[in-house]
């Protein structure tokens, strides 16, 4: 088989990683790849949302399945081209990719289905989202209502920090068309999770849980970000919880999707806050997660291409069942200083050989280049230094360990990456 793995970071890296240890695989490329996949993949110098020329190269090197990461080109439509040409392709359709395109959209299917999430309003007008704001109290969420790279959700404790955040995404419009409506949402208290399910539109199978960890600094301080670290498993997502969350959210999501005519196929991303009164939504992603996939890929024993192909096909999935290790995994991310606002690129990368060499750990590049032959960065989040072990505990040693072997200027990452885990781990579970 020949696959093609569309975007170029850690995420990516991550697909292309265990694609590649595939016994159906022969040939695996990546479009537009980076300095770390290279050395793993044939990299294709084509972004992620040339979705004509993505077309053109997979029908000229007959790939077999082409396999979409970030959410940009599935919500352009990548799925719709690629299927109307022949060609295997896997993710969602450009129809079902609103579940994370319009904020608005998913809350609306969530309130049909009565799944549990936060009270909300959806606003066009900025005179009107400010005036709200004065008949609620906080702490609210604002939310641009489109796709904002993971930066256009603000947590604000007080109203003057929530004028802001409306007057950014509607006035400033600092994330483009995704801020012409904004949603005003009920601040949920709780700890988050992520859990994860491949779909063919009509069953829905489990990926383990983990946790993101989206603040920039340490004790979740600081502005939102892509994603600084993530841990698998989550220890706030026991065995129950996990039957709960899908029999109550998952399911019934994919059922209304196919219901409405819309049949969801590829990865179901539910983000979400665990309460006192149990699992509630605060979005739906219509991808892998990033850095999510950095901890669930290495613990995944069964091969991922077969589940893959059988998610393009409705009932494809009827008898696939998925093998886990037992392993924890805990991925830190290194950035850009300045990150995500922000910042300076081409920094020579220092100790990668090094730190990828130690024992249980992989090293996945996010934001990196070739220069003249070195390693540089190319990017807000780097890299994401990754490592197994028999525990969060020992998975956590190991990760920070490596990270202590790279370096680069202006270097910085969050420290208490699984922190959470262990404390919860020690009042119990």
């Amino acid at each position: 088989m020949k696959v093609l793995v569309v975007g170029g970071g850690g995420r990516e890296h991550s697909l292309v990683w265990k694609i590649r240890q595939s016994p159906e695989v022969d040939n695996v490329y990546c479009a537009p790849g980076n300095a770390g996949i290279a050395a793993q993949a044939e990299c294709v110098p084509i972004g992620a949302e040339q979705i004509g020329r993505l077309k053109e190269f997979a029908l000229e090197k007959a790939i077999d399945l082409t396999v979409v990461g970030p959410e940009a080109p599935l919500v352009s439509g990548i799925v719709n081209e690629f299927e109307e040409a022949g060609l295997s392709i896997f993710g969602p359709t450009k129809a079902a990719a609103r579940l994370e395109a319009s904020k608005s959209f998913a809350k609306e299917i969530m309130k049909a289905r009565n799944v549990p999430t936060g009270e909300f309003k959806v606003f066009t007008d900025v005179e009107e989202a400010l005036g709200h704001l004065q008949s609620v109290e906080p702490p609210v969420v604002i939310k641009a209502d489109g796709l904002a790279a993971g930066k256009g959700v603000t947590v604000a404790h007080d109203r003057k920090t929530a004028q802001k955040a409306v007057e950014r995404c509607m006035v400033e419009r600092a994330f483009g068309d995704a801020g012409d409506k904004v949603m005003i949402e009920e601040c949920l208290r709780g700890e988050e999770a992520s859990i994860l399910a491949f779909t063919d539109g009509k069953n829905v199978v489990p990926m383990v849980s983990s946790q993101d960890h989206k603040p920039v600094y340490d004790d979740d301080e600081g502005p939102n970000t892509g994603g600084m670290g993530a841990y698998s498993p989550a220890p706030v997502v026991s065995d129950e919880l996990k039957k709960e969350i899908f029999e109550t959210i998952m399911i019934p999501i994919v059922e209304a999707m196919a219901e409405g005519g819309i049949p969801y196929r590829g990865v179901l991303y539910a983000g979400l806050m665990i309460t006192n009164n149990g699992p509630m939504v605060l979005e739906f992603n219509a991808r892998f997660g990033d850095p999510e996939n950095q901890v669930i890929m290495p613990r995944l024993k069964s091969d991922i291409v077969p589940v893959m192909m059988a998610c393009t096909k409705e009932g494809g999935l009827e008898r696939c069942e998925l093998e886990w290790l037992s392993d924890a995994c805990v991925t830190v991310v290194l950035t850009s200083g300045g990150y995500p606002d922000s910042y300076e690129k081409g920094f020579p990368i220092e100790g990668l050989d090094e730190a990828g060499s130690s024992e249980g750990v992989i090293v996945f590049h996010a934001g990196t280049a070739l220069k003249d032959s070195e390693i540089v960065t190319a990017g807000g989040r780097v890299l994401g230094v990754t490592a197994l072990g028999r525990d969060i505990p020992a998975a956590m040693d190991r990760a920070y360990d490596a990270v202590g072997k790279v370096r680069f200027e202006r270097m910085h990452y969050r420290k208490d990456i699984g922190a959470k885990a262990i404390a919860r781990l020690a009042e119990g579970g």
